[in-house]
């Protein structure tokens, strides 16, 4: 293996590989998809299609870190990553800014990603309970994009099962979270109830928040494009991105959120512990499942960065200031790591400032 196709193995490696070839490339496949967003002849739609590229970027930017992982295979990485979250931020702006509180609207959406991972799956009518439609093909595409680049992926079919789980179980938090507050959580605690038992020693608001993290279905998208995988490691990756480090992701989503959330009476999943003192230590809990999960890991050192990655990120943003918790809670998860206090320091004082 070539140095330019080996596995970041420290934070320089990666974030030169990141600068010089991943995020180029993953911002000229999210300019193309504005550029057909901008075409969608319904108002409504076209709004929202856009405001999900403007304010969710970073979205596909980070999840095209995996990309880095398999540089080789980055051509179809690339429009994957970019493809598959630009579907779930549209259809979360859909669903966030819905008059509808109707289930089958939101569930009938979210089947356009199952069929974007099923390759045989027909285009379905995703728009069909609502009165916005006409999008031009804009949602069509993208699933099409998607079924034409995991096609391409040598071992998908090992992986695929999995990504289909996940998915799933993302379309049902979509559905339940965005349902009317006086029934959505009774509706997120049945569904837990039915699913508890992945995530054993893990509350219903931290499932729920793994299962809304794409970072999983990422890995597997990558650890496909390599012909030479093993069933093992399929069920090694699974293990340890679900719950802990795709719950992790979620959790410091939404702790930053927390003020915005509670102005505008959005369900936020940090919300839900008895205190503060319960929510930190809740946090410290995953974040060192988190990194023992990352260990385990064939490439332990990339999983650590990604871990690491996340704290740095989400508690660098400027929301953090202006929360006392926050700021609590952020002392705390990066107390103990070095490496995430690094990742602070460039995506704080360097990234943000240039």
């Amino acid at each position: 293996m070539t140095e330019r196709h080996r596995v970041p193995q420290n934070p320089v490696q990666l974030m030169v590989r990141m600068y010089r070839h991943i995020l180029p490339e993953t911002r000229r496949e999210l300019a193309r998809w504005r550029r057909e967003a901008e075409s969608i002849p319904n108002e409504e739609l076209r709004l929202q299609a856009i405001s999900s590229m403007t304010t969710k970027q970073f979205h596909c930017e980070g999840g095209a870190v995996y990309a880095a992982f398999r540089p080789e295979q980055r051509h179809i990485l690339i429009p994957l990553i970019v493809a598959f979250q630009t579907i779930s931020d549209y259809l979360d702006n859909l669903c966030d800014r819905s008059t509808s509180l109707d289930e089958r609207d939101f569930r009938e959406l979210h089947g356009a990603m199952l069929d974007a991972i099923t390759p045989e799956a027909p285009l379905g009518d995703y728009y069909r309970h609502r009165n916005d439609r006409d999008d031009n093909g804009y949602l069509h595409r993208l699933v099409r994009t998607c079924q034409s680049c995991v096609l391409m992926l040598p071992s998908y079919g090992l992986v695929r099962e999995r990504v289909r789980e996940w998915v799933g179980l993302y379309g049902d938090l979509q559905v339940y979270k965005h349902l009317h507050r006086d029934v959505r959580e009774e509706r997120l605690h049945a569904w837990w109830n039915e699913h508890r038992h992945k995530a054993p020693g893990y509350r219903w608001n931290e499932f729920a928040a793994a299962t809304g993290s794409t970072l999983g279905v990422f890995m597997l998208f990558c650890a496909a494009a390599d012909p030479r995988l093993q069933p093992d490691e399929v069920e090694s990756i699974a293990g340890s991105y679900f719950p802990s480090i795709c719950a992790l992701h979620i959790l410091l989503d939404y702790l930053i959120d927390q003020e915005e959330d509670r102005r505008g009476g959005d369900l936020n999943f940090c919300s839900y512990y008895e205190d503060e003192r319960t929510l930190i230590d809740r946090l410290e809990a995953i974040v060192r499942d988190a990194r023992r999960a990352a260990s385990v890991l064939k490439h332990p050192r990339f999983h650590r960065m990604i871990v690491e990655g996340l704290v740095a990120l989400y508690l660098s943003d400027p929301k953090v200031k202006k929360q006392d918790t926050v700021v609590r809670a952020a002392r705390q998860l990066m107390r103990a790591s070095p490496l995430s206090r690094l990742f602070f320091w460039v995506n704080s004082v360097v990234i943000r400032n240039t």
